[in-house]
């Protein structure tokens, strides 16, 4: 007979969400950083879990807002409908809401995760 320590199976486990990402009611809450007027388009995870989005378009008139969420929609395989800035409208540090359900867009933004860091893009 085994010994069984208390707490979660690590072998079941389910992988915890990224830092950059809240569970709500109606869906999710993304925190990243907007790089606008960059050489080109890229969303990446930095070391520290945070998300970093690089559009070319630049900060006037919503423009790089809404090149943010063609380049999340695009990444994440999701309606640009689903997506709003909530915070950070005119600042480089954004909040921005995807309706949904919450775990589904959990689990779709993970798998893009864990396909970012074993370099399957």
């Amino acid at each position: 007979m085994g010994v069984r320590l208390a707490g979660a199976d690590p072998l079941n486990a389910v992988p915890a969400d990224p830092v950059f990402l809240r569970r709500g009611v109606t869906g999710v809450t993304i925190e990243l950083r907007a790089q606008p007027r960059a050489r080109r388009r890229a969303l990446e995870c930095t070391g520290h879990g945070m998300l970093k989005a690089a559009v070319t378009a630049p900060a006037e008139d919503g423009k790089a807002n809404q090149a943010i969420i063609e380049l999340l929609a695009a990444e994440w395989r999701l309606p640009k409908t689903a997506f709003a800035v909530v915070r950070g409208v005119a600042a480089r540090d954004k909040t921005l809401s995807i309706s949904g359900e919450p775990a589904s867009l959990a689990d779709r933004i993970g798998q893009w995760m864990r396909e970012q860091a074993r370099g399957d893009v």
